[in-house]
């Protein structure tokens, strides 16, 4: 009903339809200024709003690093980097450098150039003023820094270690590893690009970029995972890591019960875990509807387990033993059987991104998932549910190709710089 006209005549159908239209594209009433949209000056409005970059902002600063348990955002970048720093003292320039352009990036703010004759102090993508947009920015560590260049060997997380092929991968060095890894994340790309120039521009007296791939996640149905490009929901049965106690025994390293063991310093860190899969998705795309929902123990299109109603129904497998529902080496059923010693001891944290890179020199699509995870214990984590999900019939369909293990830094306040634990310990 129309507050202007509590008793309008009966509309006719093609009225209806039109203004049906109208507020589903445009919503109702404007949620600042209380414009009322479907007028004209509405409709610029919103379009204005969808051209600008988000205001949103993440705190950089606590006890944790932000872009773990922060709300997926909707594009990223992973990327890791080779220390070229010669010492320990350089290696703290890096780091208070590095930390510096995190907070100005993160918090948004305005580009100064002083003389024009010098190369201008940012990219200029995002304008001269801009917008944080929801980045967030979450450094990691690779094995390879706690090597003799900077006398932190025996400061070395206990289960950080390069990267090794899985039964099904074929990895290439030049998409592996590095000394550090920094995932870029916000709500447009030309955000995380900035984002990336900045830091390369700013650290190059001291780190080289090594690889870097660009990552969007699909947008979803609340409540939804969001769909891999195999079409199938990717993520479902997450731990609810919003919830501090769950994400004390899932993520936290020295919080957890199985990570008690590591260095005081890495406390309140967490283990990354990162794989560059390409999907073969023409030879998937021409695979029958009914064998690829047993691949994966999922209804296509619901997201439900096999035998079952909606995405989020939790499958008894007990009732199920010689898996005439869901396959017994489908993927859901291998990667997480259920079993509440399993769940307490071997839970991990998924966020990933998908990619796009045009072409392979075979003229197929390269296309894939940049699988990014986190946990507290790196072997009881990915390591050990990767082993488990060796020779399953996915495998078929996907080829790991790069990624490596991490261990991302703990939170900072301000003031601090990450990694500055990990020297001073």
């Amino acid at each position: 009903m129309n507050k202007d006209n509590p008793s309008p005549a009966q509309p006719e159908k093609r009225t209806l339809l039109k203004t049906a239209l109208a507020a589903g594209a445009t919503g109702i009433v404007a949620a600042a200024g209380g414009i009322a949209w479907g007028t004209k000056k509405g409709k610029e409005e919103e379009k204005a709003a969808l051209m600008q970059h988000n205001p949103q902002s993440y705190d950089c600063y606590g006890t944790h690093q932000a872009g773990i348990t922060t709300p997926p955002q909707q594009f990223g970048i992973m990327a890791a980097f080779d220390v070229s720093a010669k010492n320990q003292k350089d290696l703290e320039k890096l780091l208070r450098v590095l930390t510096a352009r995190i907070e100005f990036l993160t918090h948004g703010g305005e580009l100064q150039d002083e003389d024009i004759k010098l190369p201008p102090s940012g990219s200029g993508i995002l304008g001269k003023v801009f917008q944080p947009d929801g980045l967030t920015i979450t450094v990691s560590v690779g094995s390879s820094l706690f090597d003799e260049r900077f006398g932190l060997a025996d400061k070395k997380p206990i289960h950080l270690q390069e990267l090794k092929d899985f039964f099904n991968d074929k990895l290439q060095a030049q998409w592996c590893d590095g000394d550090l890894s920094v995932q870029i994340c916000a709500f447009s790309p030309e955000t995380c690009q900035n984002a990336l120039r900045d830091i390369i521009k700013n650290t190059a007296n001291w780190a080289v970029i090594r690889w870097s791939i660009d990552g969007f996640l699909p947008k979803t149905q609340p409540g939804s995972a969001p769909r891999n490009l195999l079409g199938f929901h990717d993520g479902t049965a997450n731990p609810d890591v919003s919830d501090p106690k769950i994400a004390d025994e899932v993520l936290w390293t020295g919080i957890a019960a199985n990570s008690m063991d590591e260095p005081a310093w890495t406390k309140n860190g967490t283990y990354q875990a990162v794989r560059i899969i390409r999907h073969f998705v023409e030879f998937w795309d021409r695979t029958p509807l009914q064998e690829q929902q047993t691949i994966f123990g999922r209804e296509k299109y619901s997201g439900a387990p096999l035998g079952m109603k909606h995405e989020q129904d939790a499958p008894d497998y007990s009732k199920d033993p010689d898996g005439e529902v869901i396959p017994t080496d489908s993927h859901i059923r291998v990667a997480n059987p259920r079993d509440p010693e399993f769940m307490k001891k071997h839970q991990l944290f998924r966020r990933p991104l998908d990619y796009s890179r045009g072409l392979s020199k075979a003229g197929q699509l390269d296309v894939g998932l940049v699988f990014i995870c986190y946990q507290a214990n790196l072997e009881d984590g990915f390591i050990f549910v990767q082993k488990l999900l060796d020779t399953e019939p996915l495998e078929e369909y996907i080829s790991p190709f790069g990624g490596g293990y991490f261990f991302t830094l703990p939170g900072i306040e301000k003031g601090e710089f990450l990694g500055q634990g990990l020297l001073t310990a």
